[in-house]
């Protein structure tokens, strides 16, 4: 079924279209065209210009990415931002510390990570301290 509808289109519809359409002879006949056909060619012109473009595509240069600013927020007065943390000093067998720069609890993980990195694409996660118990 749609595979019948695909076939009609392309072999039915898609010509009668084209032929209706008000191509012009030469490139000068292009400046003659009224608004009601330059409406009428948009279609076939954004097609061709979509498929120009992704034809072209692999072909362009990659974006680099800009080094940004991680710390928007927290301690921005210190250079650089340092906490200490003794390890004997751990009071629970595990500790999560943020690296994303995002927690409210900061150095403390609050889990703001998940949404930066869903903003983002990111994969950032903390970093988890375990103590061994004896």
């Amino acid at each position: 079924m749609v595979l019948e509808t695909i076939s009609k289109i392309i072999k039915i519809q898609l010509p009668a279209y084209l032929k209706k359409l008000p191509l012009p002879e030469t490139i000068g006949g292009f400046a003659r065209l009224t608004v009601s056909e330059w409406l009428r060619l948009l279609p076939l012109l954004g097609i061709l210009a979509l498929l120009g473009y992704l034809t072209i595509r692999p072909f362009l240069p990659k974006k680099k990415q800009k080094d940004c600013i991680i710390n928007l927020k927290i301690q921005k007065e210190t250079r650089p931002v340092v906490n200490e943390i003794d390890i004997e000093d751990l009071s629970s067998t595990k500790v999560c510390y943020c690296r994303c720069w995002r927690s409210k609890r900061f150095p403390v993980c609050d889990g703001s990570h998940k949404k930066h990195n869903q903003l983002t694409g990111d994969n950032v996660g903390p970093l988890v301290l375990k103590k061994k118990i004896p």
